[in-house]
C-alpha cells in the first residue's frame, strides 16, 4: 500500500496505449484516472455537434467556456459527459479523431483545458495521460513516463480497437492519420508533443498491457522508496 498520494504522468503519442494502462494503474493504486485526451475529443466532439468551424479559435474557445466536460467511472469504465450528456462511444469516432489535433493546437484552449486539468491534479492521488502531462500541465508529477511505440503497431492496436466497436476501420488511412498526428502534435508551437527530462521512456510495441502497467507500478513503488 502507497502510504502517500502522488501524481503520476504519462505521456505519448496517438495510440501508445496511453489510456489503458493510465487506467490500469489508476485502479491499481485506487487513483483518480484523467484522460486529458478524452477531454480534448470531448470538446471536439461539441464543436462539430453545434457546426462551429474547427479551424477557428475564437470561436471554439468560446464553445469551451459554455461547456462542462465530466469524466467518471460506471461500473469499472470510464463516462464521458458534455453537458450532462454521456458522449463515451461518439468521441471515439473518425469525425473527431480526424480533427481534435487541430482543435488541441490552438493556444487559448490548451490554456483553458491545462487549468481545468491542473485543479483536478492538485490533492494528488492522480493518474494523468496526454501529450505534454509531464512537461507543462503537471511538470512537478513525482512520476513521468513517456510511452512510445512503431506506427505500425499503433496503426494495428487502433484497427483493432475500432473493428471491436463494430466502427469501419481502414488500416493503412490509420497509419497515414496517425504520422500525421504525431507530426501535428510534436510541431505545434503550444507545449508540442515531448518527453519530459526526467520521464522514464518506455517501448510497448513488444509489451502486453499487463507488462506495460507492471513496469510502471515498480516505478512508483521505487519512487516511495527511495
Amino acid at each position: 500500500m502507497i502510504e502517500k498520494d502522488i501524481a503520476i504522468a504519462i505521456d505519448g503519442p496517438a495510440a501508445a496505449g496511453k489510456s489503458t494502462v493510465a487506467k490500469n494503474v489508476a485502479d491499481d493504486l485506487h487513483y483518480i484516472y484523467i484522460d486529458t485526451g478524452a477531454m480534448y475529443r470531448s470538446l471536439t466532439y461539441e464543436v462539430i455537434k453545434q457546426g462551429v468551424s474547427t479551424s477557428k479559435e475564437e470561436e471554439v474557445l468560446q464553445v469551451l467556456l459554455n461547456t462542462e466536460i465530466m469524466l467518471h467511472n460506471e461500473n469499472n469504465q470510464q463516462v464521458v459527459t458534455v453537458n450532462n450528456e454521456n458522449i463515451t462511444e461518439e468521441i471515439r469516432k473518425e469525425e473527431v479523431t480526424n480533427a481534435v489535433s487541430e482543435i488541441a493546437s490552438f493556444p487559448s484552449v490548451r490554456i483553458e483545458m491545462v487549468k481545468r486539468q491542473q485543479k483536478l491534479a492538485l490533492m494528488r492521488g492522480v493518474v494523468m495521460d496526454g501529450r505534454d502531462i509531464g512537461t507543462h500541465v503537471i511538470p512537478d508529477a513525482e512520476v513521468k513516463v513517456f510511452l512510445i511505440a512503431s506506427v505500425e503497431e499503433r496503426a494495428q492496436r487502433r484497427h483493432k480497437e475500432n473493428k471491436e466497436k463494430g466502427f469501419p476501420s481502414d488500416l493503412e488511412a490509420i497509419k497515414r492519420d496517425i504520422a500525421l498526428r504525431d507530426k501535428m502534435d510534436s510541431e505545434r508551437q503550444t507545449s508540442p508533443l515531448k518527453k519530459a527530462e526526467d520521464a522514464i521512456e518506455i517501448d510497448t510495441t513488444s509489451m502486453t498491457i499487463n507488462d506495460v502497467t507492471k513496469q510502471i507500478l515498480n516505478l512508483v513503488q521505487a519512487y516511495k522508496e527511495a
